[in-house]
């Protein structure tokens, strides 16, 4: 019997597409099952991930392949409080320029591969949130990671973005798994994350809360990481089947 995926890459194709809200919402639910769940940032340039945390970040993502590359992982997480059964940790980057230019070398993003693989070692799934295939980190997340999906807006602009980034993906050897549209339906997606009025940071995670978002996000744990997620869907009160934000 095949092993299930435990390491996904999330990787947006276009600004906007809402991967590091997806990102989290996934964490959350998997962890509303029980699941232990680590988020590390490969996002290093926009540095999202950082907004839904407080206090000091240090060591954050980026040290943790340069200057901090020998402190282990555990001291650069942070919980994300979610009030579930199991542990959502995130490894969000915060950096100045100077820092962050030299986490994205390939020397760094061979160490973000060992980052992904130290995460495995201690949580029951890792999740990359990723920027386009255009860094050296989120080319080491796709090749590092059972599975990675493309995040795109259902929007022009995100269809456009799907080919264009599945050529990439290719031309590095990476397979894409699945194609994940938010905001909406695309229809080359596989999986479909409907749009939520609970937009805010401060609102995550909110697919607890969300019937449609929950079934969304329950459908995106299916089809990734061959999970079933019927504790958050419970949670989220859905009363329509999971199986309809699924396309294959």
């Amino acid at each position: 019997m095949p092993i299930p995926p435990r390491t996904t890459a999330l990787v947006g194709v276009a600004g906007g597409a809402g991967t590091t809200r997806l990102t989290l919402e996934l964490a959350a639910a998997l962890a509303t099952d029980g699941r232990d769940v680590a988020v590390l940032d490969a996002a290093f340039a926009t540095q999202g991930l950082s907004d839904y945390v407080s206090g000091a970040l240090d060591p954050d993502a980026t040290s943790l392949v340069t200057d901090a590359a020998d402190v282990p992982l555990e001291s650069g997480l942070v919980d994300f409080e979610t009030d579930t059964e199991g542990r959502v940790a995130v490894c969000p980057a915060a950096a100045p320029f100077e820092r962050l230019a030299r986490a994205m070398t390939p020397d760094a993003a061979r160490a973000f591969e060992g980052r992904i693989a130290e995460a495995a070692d201690s949580f029951d799934h890792v999740l990359v949130d990723a920027p386009l295939l255009a860094s050296n980190q989120t080319v080491a997340a796709a090749a590092a990671c059972d599975s990675v999906a493309l995040v795109a807006p259902a929007t022009d602009r995100g269809a456009d973005a799907i080919g264009r980034l599945s050529a990439r993906a290719a031309d590095i050897g990476a397979d894409i798994d699945a194609v994940v549209s938010t905001l909406g339906a695309l229809g080359d997606a596989d999986v479909i994350v409907p749009e939520t009025e609970a937009n805010d940071i401060a609102d995550a995670p909110a697919c607890r809360d969300d019937a449609d978002l929950a079934a969304g996000v329950a459908a995106v744990a299916e089809v990734l990481l061959d999970v079933e997620l019927d504790s958050v869907t419970a949670a989220g009160g859905v009363l329509t089947s999971v199986g309809e934000y699924v396309r294959r």
